[in-house]
């Protein structure tokens, strides 16, 4: 039976990941060749950074993600530790409301956003669809993930921890900076690598609230494989599959360090 397990949980990493092994393999063929390999080559990564419109795509999806998960994370890091003080049952309904914003259908979330933000440039110009709808739509999908990163680090710390700080003459902003963030701060990281994330990954709600000047690198690729699929795209997805798993590492090797101290301090209060 172990054996059978294995072999089925082989094949699922097969099935999940040969095709972006595939994907990397091309990327450094001679040739645009997609079954047969030719060669070893830089070219299409050289092509890649000298494409105008990638790289004004790639400008776009930084400054958007870098300013999106960044004002995500600090109203996402506020709002959890407002939902944490809230009693028990009102702090199941906003929960559950944060977890339905999450399980949304990403096309209903980003005509809905379309639509109220072309209603709304109908009175305000800076609303128009650009950067700053695209910024909007983005801190919007990446707020809940920001809070739900953040609460369990707040279940995690003393229940009296901030009416302690109070009590030992701290004012509610020094309470705050000097002794919760600090103890929720693996998760305020976590919860801003996430954002960043799903942020350079995001196309159908980026597809919805952008403009004509603020395209970002999702919504190039597909205009790209719309026609013939050039080995420009392999490199370019290469480069972003390494950038994400960079960004997971980072994550589960602080969350492994998180977990290993939390287990040094319990073991050493015996």
């Amino acid at each position: 039976m172990k054996i059978a397990s294995r072999i089925f949980t082989l094949l699922i990493f097969v099935f999940l990941y040969l095709p972006i092994l595939v994907l990397i393999i091309f990327s450094f063929n001679t040739t645009k060749t997609r079954t047969v390999w030719n060669g070893f080559t830089l070219n299409w990564y050289i092509r890649l950074f000298h494409d105008h419109i990638i790289m004004t795509a790639l400008c776009n999806t930084l400054i958007v993600a870098i300013i999106s998960s960044v004002i995500a994370t600090v109203i996402g890091t506020i709002g959890a530790v407002g939902v944490d003080a809230l009693n028990t049952k009102m702090k199941k309904t906003v929960i559950q409301l944060t977890n339905l914003s999450i399980v949304n259908p990403e096309i209903v979330t980003g005509v809905a956003m379309m639509l109220m933000f072309v209603f709304l440039s109908h009175y305000i110009s800076a609303f128009k669809l650009g950067y700053l709808t695209l910024i909007l739509a983005h801190i919007t999908f990446c707020l809940p993930y920001v809070i739900l990163s953040v609460m369990p680090k707040l279940r995690q710390m003393g229940k009296h921890t901030y009416e302690a700080a109070l009590d030992l003459y701290c004012n509610p902003m020094q309470a705050f900076f000097r002794v919760i963030l600090p103890e929720i701060m693996p998760g305020v990281i976590t919860g801003l690598i996430i954002a960043f994330t799903l942020s350079i990954d995001d196309f159908v709600i980026s597809y919805f609230t952008s403009g004509p000047t603020s395209y970002t690198l999702p919504i190039v690729i597909y205009s790209m494989t719309r026609k013939r699929v050039s080995p420009e795209i392999n490199a370019l997805s290469t480069l972003l599959f390494l950038t994400v798993l960079i960004l997971l590492l980072i994550v589960n090797l602080r969350n492994t360090r998180d977990l290993k101290k939390a287990v040094g301090k319990g073991g050493g209060s015996f």
